[in-house]
């Protein structure tokens, strides 16, 4: 792998004020702070300690992209780990500094939770990726909310392409409308997740995902339980119809499990209580929450998947094939609208959406390799398509 790589970074937005911001933590030179590629999309800004909390860049980070369906801009980016692409239209995006220890600033990120945030009321979105000297690793991101501000993301490695369509310009309103239709349906408050824009504009600002409906007055308590209630019965060693098998990808391989008479999920050995809502939506609390056991870390992200996706009370192997996702109520219905509204279906709707079954076509909108040698990031939506063939 190379120490750096240059990422093609192109607007097909309507808009022609675009801004994008590369931010990570470096790999390299200052080993451990926090980067920010500068204005000119080569020079590198390792922000020093702040005094106290909240205070502003010290440099000017925001990179312009130009008019729409103009030539891409390059970008010499780093190794680095935790990387960000963001972009916001027709607004620049506030980055803060808090103290943070050695090696160097910690990075207040912008936030679509906290209304007093100076980017609550910004159109943007992010891609995430890695660069390290093993691969680049990249995908879209909709673990939080969704963008009415599509992502596209291509990677040529040699002869071979990747491309992850994302969403065509109108994606969103199709994803709200979806919402809409299924709170009608299921009387739950799927709607409440859409998120107006205050400054007037003809279309929603972004949606956010039920694991934070609470910030928008969306209350999925309770939701899936029943169907809790009905995978208990089901894996139930002596009561139930079926033995659960979970293959962990991993050293365990495929492990078995029941649940036994105090009422414990046991699967490989390892003892699971009943998940709530909050714990299936977020997949990192409850029985979800990880450990130092290899195993248990193993199993949690496929029962996780298994849950969100409904298709644990209808198929005892998992990881189980995307036809068996959100076939029955209840399920997440924000991540099947979004696969849905995705033009190749790819897209990381939850956090362990990259589960999938041995030699499965890939669901979670990544690419990925040792060897990059171009790498073309484009928003706004303006020609998505689905293939694999390079965004001319």
């Amino acid at each position: 792998m190379p120490n750096s790589l240059d990422i093609q970074l192109q607007n097909q937005s309507t808009s022609a004020e675009i801004y994008a911001y590369v931010t990570g933590i470096s790999l390299q030179q200052h080993a451990g702070s926090r980067v920010i590629i500068k204005s000119d999309g080569q020079s590198l800004y390792f922000p020093a300690n702040p005094p106290k909390i909240l205070q502003p860049l010290a440099e000017d980070c925001a990179i312009p992209l130009g008019a729409p369906g103009g030539p891409p801009v390059t970008v010499r980016c780093p190794q680095m780990a935790g990387g960000r692409i963001w972009f916001s239209r027709d607004a620049k995006l506030t980055f803060l500094l808090n103290p943070g220890g050695p090696p160097g600033a910690a990075l207040v990120e912008p936030s679509v939770l906290n209304p007093t945030d100076a980017n609550a009321g910004v159109d943007f979105t992010f891609a995430e990726f890695t660069l390290n000297s093993h691969q680049l690793f990249a995908n879209i991101s909709y673990v939080d909310f969704v963008s009415r501000l599509p992502i596209a993301l291509s990677l040529q490695d040699g002869a071979c392409i990747q491309h992850v369509s994302g969403m065509a310009a109108d994606g969103m309103a199709r994803l709200c409308d979806g919402l809409r239709e299924q709170a009608g349906r299921d009387g739950r408050p799927w709607e409440k997740l859409i998120v107006p824009d205050k400054k007037g504009g003809p279309s929603p600002l972004r949606v956010l995902s039920p694991t934070h409906g609470g910030a928008a007055g969306a209350n999925f308590s309770g939701y899936y339980e029943p169907l809790v209630e009905e995978v208990w019965q089901k894996y139930h060693e002596t009561r139930g119809t079926a033995r659960l098998k979970i293959n962990t990808q991993a050293a365990p391989g495929v492990v078995e499990g029941a649940v036994n008479d105090k009422g414990e999920l046991v699967v490989g050995g390892e003892v699971f209580g009943k998940p709530n809502t909050a714990d299936i939506l977020g997949c990192n609390s409850g029985p979800f929450t990880t450990g130092p056991s290899p195993t248990r870390n193993a199993i949690i992200p496929r029962l996780a998947a298994g849950f969100l996706r409904s298709s644990l009370a209808d198929h005892a192997e998992h990881p189980s094939p995307p036809e068996t996702h959100y076939r029955r109520d209840p399920t997440n219905h924000y991540a099947r609208l979004l696969h849905e509204v995705n033009l190749d279906g790819k897209g990381y709707a939850f956090a362990y959406d990259d589960v999938q079954p041995d030699g499965g076509a890939d669901r979670s909108g990544k690419v990925n390799s040792g060897d990059p040698k171009l790498f073309v990031v484009t928003v706004g939506g303006g020609n998505a398509y689905a293939g694999d063939t390079m965004p001319v």
